[in-house]
């Protein structure tokens, strides 16, 4: 297998430990990528575990397909976004599951490949505004920055980009395509420049809107919120699901999801009796999210911004 599609998996040791999994377990993850999570999972639960991996990405799933070839019918692999994952679990032939994983984000190859459009360095500048993480459907980044309104375009990069000047740079973007088309990243990288946004601040701008951008053609976190509610109807009790969170919007879901399904009761909290009757879902492990240490961080610098958290299912699956 090409050594571009090696990675290093992030908070390895960490998940392995809060996914608590023995020997026989059942296991999804929701995002394979590489592969590297997913082999050190099937280590843990030898001889007889099995892994479900789904992925977006046809190239990570061939190249997944081949690194981990040699755990036989204890490795499956699917075209699928975790958004179905409870879909995936019933075609896979499983009633409930042990464990589930969900790295968020897109993967370093996505990053390094200059043709997906996710990067605008040097190398990626000239890409086409693609950033699909399935580039076999849907529509593309130039293909939303074409037909969205100017306000949509600013929801766009004031809620996931959260970029100061977002109503410049959207007005800039809509001038800008009625004079000519915004296919390539040099293109909007231009428009970025010459909108004058976000001088002076920490992150440079174009990193805000690139987020944004890729944000809302896969649906993201429309695609976590779902993912959630799928896991919990197929982990069994005692079954416990890790997310890998990179940004604030993204570890904002998740925390806000395990403390809800934690809590149980949804009624108004000026309410004197519970009328409801919902029931918690689960336990929540992680209490703090769980960062990467010096060591990982020195070898792995992109895993700089993770955050995990762990919950455990409690009562009956489905």
């Amino acid at each position: 297998m090409s050594n571009e599609f090696q990675h290093l998996p992030v908070l390895l040791a960490e998940t392995l430990a809060q996914l608590h999994l023995l020997p026989g377990s059942i296991v999804v993850d929701g995002t394979l990528g590489g592969g590297g999570h997913a082999a050190a999972i099937l280590e843990q639960t030898g001889p007889d575990g099995l892994l479900l991996g789904l992925d977006r990405d046809p190239e990570a799933l061939s190249a997944a397909r081949g690194r981990l070839s040699r755990y036989g019918d204890r490795f499956r692999a699917l075209h699928a976004s975790f958004r179905d994952l409870d879909q995936a679990v019933a075609q896979a032939g499983f009633e409930a599951v042990d464990g589930v994983l969900l790295d968020l984000g897109v993967s370093s190859h996505q990053l390094d490949t200059p043709a997906r459009g996710f990067r605008f360095g040097d190398e990626g500048a000239g890409a086409p505004l693609d950033m699909r993480m399935d580039p076999s459907q849907g529509a593309t980044a130039a293909d939303l920055l074409a037909r969205a309104t100017a306000d949509e375009i600013e929801g766009w990069l004031r809620e996931y980009g959260e970029l100061p000047g977002a109503r410049r740079l959207a007005r800039a973007i809509a001038e800008t395509r009625g004079r000519q088309p915004l296919r390539t990243n040099a293109d909007l990288l231009r428009v970025i420049g010459a909108a004058g946004v976000g001088r002076g601040r920490r992150h440079n701008p174009a990193t805000l809107v690139f987020q944004a951008l890729r944000i809302a053609v896969n649906d993201e976190l429309g695609a976590l919120e779902q993912g959630l509610e799928a896991a919990l109807r197929v982990l069994r009790p005692g079954g416990r699901i890790v997310v890998i969170a990179y940004h604030s919007l993204e570890d904002r879901i998740v925390k806000q999801y395990f403390r809800r399904e934690a809590r149980g009761c949804v009624c108004p909290p000026a309410q004197p009796v519970c009328t409801c009757n919902r029931l918690p879902t689960v336990r929540v492990v992680t209490k703090r999210a769980v960062r990467p240490g010096d060591a990982e961080l020195a070898e792995n610098p992109r895993a700089r911004s993770a955050r995990l958290r762990c919950a455990e299912r409690i009562g009956e699956a489905g």
